[in-house]
C-alpha cells in the first residue's frame, strides 16, 4: 500500500511540474524567428501521404497562368465576377455557411462536388440530397498548389484527380500573413481514391485524414471522452474545465467583429500552439479550437509542415511582488498585444499595456 501511495505521489508531482513548466514562466524569453528551409520537389514527393499518387503531366495549365488568374484577372471587374462566382457556387456557399473558398465545381448525377480551401487547408466538398459533406485532403498548402481552374473533371473513375504544382511559400516583406507561392515543380496530377478520402471510421462527421492531420482520434467519435461528439464539440481535443487560469485564456481568445454563428460551421477551427493544461481546457463559446504541441516532435506530420496558426497566446508570466497579477501577450493579424491581468474578488481585470503592429 505504501508503494502505491508513493507512485500516486510521484505521478501527482510529475503532473503538477508539467503544468508549471507548460503554463508559467518567471521571465520573458526572447524568441527568435527561424525561417525553415523549403523542401525540394524530391523531398515533398518522398514525404507525401501514402494515399496520394502524384503523376507527371505532359500537357498542363502553367502555374503562372493559374496564379495570375487568381491574383489579377479574377479581381478585375471584381463585382461582376464575384456575382458570377456566387451564382455558380450558390449551393456550396449556402449549405457550408461560407466556410470555404470554393472552386472547380462538378456535377455527377444528383451529386455536386467542389474543391474548397479554408485556414486549415484543402477539402473536397460534396452536396448530396441537399446535405453538405466535407473531406479534408491532408495536402499541405505549404507544398501543394491546386489549380483554381481545373480543365478536367475532379472526380473520375472513383478517384479525386486534381491538377496543380509542387510549391514553396515566399514571405511578402511588410505584409505578415500575406504569403505568395513559387512553383518548384509544376504539371502534376494529384490522385486520391475517393473511398480512402471519404473514410470516416468512427462516423463522427470528420474523415480519418482530417482527424489524423490534427491529432483527433479517428477511431472514437468523442476524442476527449467528455460526452460530446467531436463534430458538435467546440473543443474536441480536451475536456473543458472551470478554473481561474482557464477563464483567463478564454477571455483572451481572438474576437471577430462580424456577427457569424460559428457554431454552425463545423469545419472552421482556430488552431493554437500550446502545451498549457489551462489553455487546453478552455470552454470556447463561439468557435471551435484545436491545439498542437510546441514540441515539433509531438506534432502531426501535417502540422509540422503547415502554418495553420493565425493567433497565439503566450504562457503566463508571474509577478513575484504581486501574486495575483500576471502578464501575457497575444498575437494575430499582424499585431502583438501585451496584457496585464489581475485576479480580484473572483474576477479578472485585464489591461492592455502595450501593442506593436508589424
Amino acid at each position: 500500500m505504501k508503494i502505491l501511495y508513493f507512485f500516486i505521489f510521484i505521478l501527482f508531482f510529475s503532473c503538477s511540474k508539467n503544468v508549471e513548466e507548460n503554463c508559467f514562466i518567471d521571465k520573458e524569453k526572447e524568441s527568435e524567428y527561424v525561417e525553415k528551409v523549403p523542401l525540394t520537389a524530391k523531398e515533398i514527393i518522398n514525404d507525401k501521404p501514402a494515399y496520394l499518387e502524384i503523376i507527371d503531366l505532359k500537357e498542363f495549365r502553367k502555374f503562372k497562368e493559374d496564379s495570375l488568374y487568381v491574383h489579377n484577372y479574377k479581381w478585375n471587374n471584381y463585382e461582376g465576377k464575384i456575382k458570377i462566382h456566387d451564382q455558380e457556387l450558390k449551393a456550396f456557399k449556402g449549405l457550408f455557411f461560407e466556410q470555404f473558398m470554393c472552386f472547380a465545381k462538378q456535377q455527377t448525377g444528383n451529386v455536386l462536388y467542389s474543391l474548397g480551401r479554408n485556414n486549415l487547408g484543402y477539402w473536397l466538398l460534396k452536396i448530396e440530397n441537399n446535405k453538405p459533406f466535407a473531406y479534408f485532403l491532408g495536402l499541405s498548402f505549404s507544398h501543394y498548389y491546386l489549380n483554381e481552374i481545373q480543365e478536367n473533371p475532379i472526380i473520375k473513375d472513383g478517384f479525386l484527380q486534381v491538377e496543380g504544382s509542387l510549391v514553396k511559400i515566399i514571405k511578402v516583406p511588410g505584409l505578415p500573413g500575406h504569403d505568395d507561392y513559387s512553383a518548384i515543380d509544376e504539371g502534376k496530377l494529384f490522385k486520391i481514391n475517393v473511398k480512402d478520402l471519404m473514410k470516416d471510421t468512427d462516423h463522427d462527421g470528420y474523415n480519418d485524414i482530417f482527424e489524423k492531420s490534427f491529432g483527433l482520434n479517428p477511431n472514437k467519435k468523442d476524442s476527449d471522452c467528455d460526452g460530446i461528439n467531436d463534430f458538435e464539440d467546440l473543443n474536441p481535443m480536451f475536456k473543458s474545465e472551470n478554473n481561474k487560469f482557464t477563464e483567463l485564456y478564454e477571455r483572451l481568445l481572438p474576437e471577430y467583429a462580424v456577427t457569424i454563428d460559428f457554431k454552425k460551421m463545423p469545419y472552421y477551427f482556430e488552431v493554437f500552439k500550446s502545451d498549457c493544461y489551462y489553455f487546453h481546457n478552455i470552454n470556447p463559446n463561439s468557435y471551435r479550437v484545436l491545439f498542437a504541441s510546441e514540441d515539433e516532435n509531438k506534432q502531426t506530420d501535417y502540422i509540422k509542415v503547415t502554418d495553420v496558426f493565425n493567433f497565439g497566446i503566450s504562457k503566463i508570466r508571474r509577478n513575484k511582488d504581486f501574486p495575483e497579477r500576471f502578464y501575457l501577450y497575444k498575437w494575430g493579424s499582424g499585431s502583438s498585444t501585451s496584457i496585464a491581468a489581475e485576479y480580484k474578488n473572483g474576477k479578472w481585470e485585464i489591461t492592455v499595456v502595450g501593442q506593436t503592429v508589424s
